[in-house]
This record gives C-alpha cells, sequence and structure tokens, in this order.
C-alpha cells in the first residue's frame, strides 16, 4: 500500500478544494475579528452580547444538527432520536457502527458480515449507505468502516429525514460527531483484549494551551490487532484523528479536524438455506476460507473545517466544510445458488439441499469514492409580542464521485457446507462496474414558532436540485439526468407541565432510482418516477427527576421498485414502481438516571413493536406480506448497579431479543426468534492521581447458537449466525 504521504499526493485534488475552503474561512476570521474587536472597544472591553456560549465545548456530549431542528433540548423536539455517548461505546467495547444495536430498540442488522462495511436497518427500513450517514451534519459515504475511538457520540434519527436531507431512504438518519477540545485536559491510555485473541491499544489526548486558553487540541490514536472467532479472518486497522479550535473571541470559534482510519481483514460471507431449509448453526464456519483469499481492504482520509460567529445576541452564522476520500479493496470467495452435476441452475437463490453451493472469485481493485460539502447555516430568534420564533437557513452544496475498475466475478467451483474444499482462482476482469457522479444543491428553511409558553408549531422545507450520471467502466449505458424536489415537514407540540410534552409530525422524504446498467433490464438507465416516502408520527414525552421516558407511534409508507418479467435472459426484464411498503408500530423508550450512591439502581429499556408489510403490487399475492429481514418486535434491556460496598464497582447486564423474521420474499420460510445475555463490570480506583477503570465483559454468557438475521441481498438468501461467547477485558488510564 502507498504511504501517507502517497496517498496525499495522488488526492490532492481534493486536498486543494479542502484548502481553498480554508482560505475561504480565514479569511472571513480576519473581518469577524476586526468587527469582533472593534465591539469590544465601543463597549469598553465589555464582553459582546453575541457571545457564542454554545460554542464553548465541554467535557459533556454536545448537541447534535440531526437532532435539534431548533436551540431547544431533544426533550422538547418533536422528534424520535438517540444519542450513544462516547462513555456507552467505551463500556460495551463497542468497535462498529452494529455493536451499537444494543442501545436501541428501533435499529437491526442488515447484511452485516465481519471484514466488511454496517448496514442497518432503522424502522424496518434499510438505511442507505450513500445518503443516510452524516458527519458532524455533513453528508458522507458509510461504504467503509468508520471508526468510533474518536466520536463523541453517535445520534439515530428515526423516521422520514427529508428535512435533513435531500435524497435519503425512510427510517432515519446515522450521525457521527468527532471528539473535539474540552475545557479540561484528556490524558487517557486504553488497552483492551477479547477471549478470541484480539488486542487494542488507544490514546485520547486533548487540552487547551495560549495566553487566555483560546487553542484546543484533541488527538486520537488505535491500533487493533483482530483475531476473529471463525478462520482465515485475522486483520487489523489503525486510526490518527486530530481536532483543533481557535477561539478568535468570545463572539467567533474555528474548528478543523483529519481523521485517517485503515481496517485490513478478510470478510466472512453469509450462509443461505439448504433447499427449503435452516441448516445448522454454525458460527466457526468460514466460505472465505481459500488459499488464494484475500482481504477487504478500507481506508479512509476526512476532514472538515467549521467557523461559528455570532452576529448579535439572537443570531449566528456558521460556514462549514469537509471532504472525504475512500480507498477499498473488495475481495471475497464468494457463495451464490447452486448448481447440479451437470452444470445447470438447481437453486437461485439459495443452496441446494445437501449443502452444495456455487463459489465465485470476486474481486474489485481500487474502489474510489470521493463526497465533499460546504454548508453555510444562519439560526437566530425573532420576538414578535408573545410569539417567538426560532429560524434556521441553510445551504448545502454537495458532491460525490465513485470511481471503479472493471471487476471479477467468476465461477470458481462447487463447495458444500460440510466439507469446504479448495476452489479454483478465476482473478480475470470480466465484469463491467459502474462509474458515478452526482451533484447537489439544498435550500432549506425552518421556523419553530411558540404561540404561548406550553404550544409550540414546528414548519421546515427543503429544496433539492440533483443532478447525477453514470457510466460502465467499459463505456456503455450511459445514463444523465436531473431531478428538482421539495420535501417539507410539519409538527406541533404542546408541554403539558414542564416534565411532560405531546407532539405530532407529518415529513416527507426522496429517494431516486435509475435502473441498473445490467444487460437483463430491457429499461436499463430508465428513470424511475421519485420514491417520495411519507410518515406520521404521534408521541408524548417524559423528563422527571428519575425517570425520561417516550412513546411514540409512525406509519411510514414508501414506494417500492421491482422486476418483473423472465430476468434469466438479455432484456427480459422491466423494473418499475410496484405499490408501497407501510411500516407502522410503537416504539417505547424508558431511562434512570445514572447509577449513584444514593441510587444505585440505572435502567435503560426500549421497545419496538413493527408491523411491516407490502401494499398495492401488481401481484396480489404480495400485498400484506412481511419485508424479509425485519422482526415484529425487538426489545433491549441494559441495566447497572452500583455496589456500596465496594466503592467504584459497578455491575452491568444487557438483554438483546429480536423476535421472528421472514427468511424469503414469500414469507414461506420464518427465522426464529432470539434472545442473547451480555454481563459485565467495571471498578473504578485510583493511584495516586491517576485514575483507572477495569473493564470486563462476557458477550453471550449463555453461548446461545442463532441466526442473529436474514437477509435478502442481491436476490439471494443469507443468514448469519450470531457470535460465541466472548469474554473481554480492558483498562482505561486517565491520567
Amino acid at each position: 500500500m502507498a504511504s501517507f504521504n502517497q496517498k496525499f499526493i495522488r488526492n490532492w485534488p481534493v486536498a486543494s478544494v479542502f484548502i481553498a475552503y480554508s482560505a475561504i474561512i480565514f479569511i472571513a476570521i480576519g473581518a469577524s475579528s476586526a468587527h469582533a474587536q472593534n465591539q469590544v472597544n465601543s463597549s469598553e472591553g465589555q464582553p459582546n452580547n453575541g457571545e457564542l456560549k454554545a460554542v464553548l465545548v465541554t467535557d459533556k456530549a454536545t448537541s447534535s444538527e440531526l437532532t435539534s431542528l431548533s436551540d431547544e433540548p431533544l426533550a422538547r423536539t418533536p422528534i424520535s432520536a438517540n444519542v450513544v455517548t462516547a462513555k456507552q461505546i467505551e463500556s460495551a467495547g463497542a468497535k462498529r457502527l452494529s455493536d451499537l444495536n444494543q442501545f436501541d430498540a428501533s435499529v437491526s442488522d442488515a447484511y452485516n458480515a465481519a471484514g466488511y462495511w454496517d448496514y442497518a436497518t432503522v424502522r424496518g427500513f434499510v438505511i442507505d449507505n450513500k445518503y443516510n450517514y452524516r458527519r458532524d451534519g455533513l453528508p458522507i459515504n458509510a461504504e467503509t468502516y468508520i471508526p468510533l475511538d474518536n466520536k463523541e457520540q453517535v445520534d439515530i434519527l428515526k423516521g422520514t429525514s427529508g428535512i435533513q436531507a435531500g435524497t435519503s431512504a425512510p427510517g432515519g438518519l446515522i450521525n457521527y460527531m468527532v471528539k473535539r477540545p474540552t475545557q479540561n485536559d484528556v490524558r487517557s491510555i486504553r488497552l483492551e483484549g477479547n477471549s478470541q485473541g484480539s488486542l487494542q491499544g488507544a490514546v485520547d489526548l486533548g487540552g487547551r494551551f495560549g495566553a487566555n486558553k483560546e487553542f484546543g487540541y484533541r488527538i486520537n490514536a488505535a491500533y487493533d490487532k483482530i483475531d476473529h472467532y471463525t478462520p482465515a479472518a485475522k486483520g487489523n486497522r489503525q486510526l490518527l484523528a486530530i481536532a483543533a479550535d481557535w477561539r478568535v473571541n468570545k463572539d467567533s470559534i474555528l474548528e478543523a479536524e483529519v481523521e485517517y482510519s485503515r481496517r485490513i481483514q478478510p470478510s466472512v460471507p453469509g450462509v443461505s438455506l439448504t433447499g427449503n431449509a435452516l441448516p445448522a448453526v454454525n458460527n466457526r464456519l468460514n466460505i472465505n476460507n481459500q488459499s488464494w483469499s484475500q482481504p477487504v481492504e478500507l481506508e479512509g482520509l476526512t476532514g472538515s473545517m467549521k467557523f461559528e460567529q455570532a452576529i448579535n445576541s439572537q443570531w449566528r452564522w456558521s460556514a462549514k466544510a469537509g471532504t472525504q476520500n475512500l480507498n477499498s479493496n473488495d475481495r471475497t470467495a464468494f457463495p451464490f445458488g447452486c448448481t447440479d452435476s451437470n452444470g445447470v441452475d438447481y437453486y437461485a437463490d439459495r443452496f441446494c439441499p445437501n449443502g452444495d453451493f456455487d463459489l465465485y472469485d470476486y474481486r474489485s481493485e481500487n474502489e474510489r469514492r470521493r463526497t465533499s460539502a460546504v454548508q453555510l447555516q444562519l439560526k437566530g430568534q425573532i420576538d414578535t409580542g408573545n410569539i417567538k420564533h426560532q429560524l434556521s437557513f441553510e445551504i448545502l452544496q454537495a458532491q460525490a464521485r465513485d470511481t471503479f475498475n472493471s471487476q471479477a466475478y467468476n465461477y470458481a467451483g462447487l463447495g458444500n457446507l460440510n466439507a469446504l474444499s479448495e476452489a479454483l482462482a478465476d482473478p480475470s476482469l470480466t465484469t463491467a462496474a459502474t462509474q458515478r457522479n452526482e451533484r447537489s444543491t439544498e435550500l432549506s428553511a425552518f421556523d419553530a414558532i411558540s404561540w404561548t409558553p406550553a404550544f409550540t408549531t414546528w414548519t421546515g422545507l427543503r429544496y433539492t436540485k440533483l443532478h447525477r450520471n453514470s457510466v460502465r467502466t467499459d463505456g456503455s449505458n450511459a445514463t444523465s439526468y436531473n431531478a428538482n424536489f421539495a420535501t417539507p415537514w410539519v409538527a406541533a407540540s404542546y408541554q403539558i407541565n414542564p416534565a411532560h410534552m405531546l407532539y405530532a409530525s407529518y415529513g416527507q422524504g426522496v429517494e431516486s432510482e435509475v435502473v441498473a446498467n445490467l444487460p437483463r433490464y430491457a429499461n436499463a438507465g430508465a428513470v424511475l418516477p421519485t420514491l417520495k416516502s411519507k410518515q406520521f408520527e404521534f408521541g408524548v414525552k417524559g423528563n422527571m427527576d428519575h425517570l425520561r421516558w417516550s412513546v411514540a407511534y409512525f406509519n411510514i409508507s414508501r414506494p417500492v421498485s421491482d422486476d418483473f418479467g423472465d430476468c434469466d435472459v438479455d432484456g427480459s426484464c422491466i423494473r418499475q414502481i410496484d405499490g408501497t411498503a407501510k411500516h407502522s408500530g410503537f416504539e417505547f423508550t424508558a431511562a434512570t438516571p445514572a447509577a449513584s450512591v444514593s441510587q444505585p439502581w440505572h435502567i435503560d429499556a426500549g421497545v419496538t413493536i413493527l408491523n411491516a408489510k407490502r401494499q398495492g403490487s401488481i401481484d396480489a399475492s404480495q400485498n400484506g406480506l412481511r419485508p424479509t429481514n425485519v422482526p415484529n418486535w425487538i426489545l433491549r434491556l441494559n441495566g447497572s448497579y452500583k455496589i456500596a460496598a465496594v466503592p467504584g464497582l459497578l455491575l452491568r447486564a444487557h438483554l438483546s431479543h429480536e423476535g421472528k423474521r421472514a427468511v424469503l420474499p414469500d414469507n414461506s420460510l420464518m427465522l426464529p426468534a432470539w434472545t442473547r445475555l451480555d454481563l459485565g463490570a467495571s471498578y473504578e480506583a485510583h493511584i495516586g492521581q491517576t485514575k483507572t477503570t477495569w473493564f470486563l465483559g462476557v458477550d453471550n454468557i449463555l453461548n446461545k447458537t442463532y441466526y442473529k438475521e436474514s437477509p435478502y441481498q442481491f436476490s439471494h438468501s443469507y443468514l448469519f449466525p450470531g457470535a460465541p461467547r466472548t469474554m473481554r477485558v480492558a483498562l482505561q488510564i486517565a491520567l
């Protein structure tokens, strides 16, 4: 692999754009600094009324651009969202997004293979890795590994997201918030290992310096030696992240950060049905265990800058720019269907009854994905008599470019679940890939109107102008199209008393789809009608001294596109809109304050009951069916107890239950429900001035064997087993 310097030189076009954005912001700093200095002089050194109090970051998790449409706290905002903090990430030993499912009952797995990037479902919809992920509020591509070591929190926004994103799948958004410099020094070292043989070392350093502590820094570095419980799945990862800020004056702040990460690990494909049956669970099986198998390599260089300026006591503006450059080598020995002894297709969407499967040599080298975005935002307040308006205006320009080479996807031989054999590698680049380019401009306006101290209405509109084009790597099937659309969001909330709030909301989201440039489609490259999803939500929130809780009902409808025709030969398939997917259900959450001496118990619980089904399909037999891999209900329960007799000792327990789910689109086979129990403990002790925290955890303590998910991906049924019992030990030292 190229060195970091070589990577930077190769990515100079992206870096030059980033530097240009930086120059613009620094010019703005000069002007704003002069203006602020004049204000200070005119007031004889007194603080400016426009001081940016919210900008002065403390050691607590900051608010998110996604979970707060105004300056109101989340408990008083009419949306459903969850914030997973760095402390929760550390206590759970979480390494990837799917590890955070344990903190939210509305989130579950969606084709989460070890050694690969994460997929997630929220409220039963698979959220789009290209459009449903944000980093400090800016769009990113999540077709990569995203480290958690330098994240202050992960925000999970539930529901349609048209007010926050121009195009996105319904269900929700995931937003990663980067660790920033804190007011107090941070000097932390973490060492961790588990019973599978994995080892990790990480450091977190931060502080402030300067005559008035106006400069801040935060450095995160980590290295993992990965030893997976399946054979031939060892790997490693590295992370280096640096964040800095400059408090130019009491009204202005400049923030900048950069993150480099690299992960190398072979992926572990899912297994499939054996005929019409679920095979025995074997979580030690790795079909990608061939002598010619190569690891998946995921490398990312991401950075952003933000300048925020107070105009006066009620208005402020900000400018933010970010860029993400991903490089990947995607390789695997991939199972897909099976053929009989004469080479004739026997099952196209599963393995043969005896466990046979077709194995393919898949290689896609030097995939490059680049995303950049610039955001300008103005926020403030206007009071007209007794009516208060909280206003927000935003302009967001984003560009994404995906560049691929021709790929290998070649038949390598026949395998069997019961006796893996050596197949023949065929790395010939025989398959064309699709290059993609996209530009978008989004304008949004938002107004939260407080008519009385108790009653507030919320109105927002986002207008998106979109241009996309694509072409195959062999120059064929070029497509290009433009789209313009608006996505509204309205809500009303009523504060019954200081601790209880009722709310109702309606929102829309938009997806756009072009039929894939594949020979089997007679309408390849055609632009389908805009897929506009709609959501109604009603809820109540309570935030009392000893209990925070919420109940929400949601109803989401989303147009569905599907294939019609033979689809086995060229030109025999038509893709078109075919009815809707309707997901409705209830979400219940409840949490008590953190465990303390006076209140030793802490409980954090969530339940989601989900009714998901197909409606309005041309094929009447599809109507009323449940989508694959969507459990009918999910329970997450986290508890802890502080042992008064042993100061510093905290016992923890986690219980996850996911209900049954469909394995096949016709619902003829269901995956059984499963339950997993994890136990753990932490112990804090001071050695002189040094604070040490020991973590001990045992995941799946009962060592249950089960299939955790059943994604129907690429028109094929897959099954992924849950991990076996795993013990982990960690030591965190705060100097």
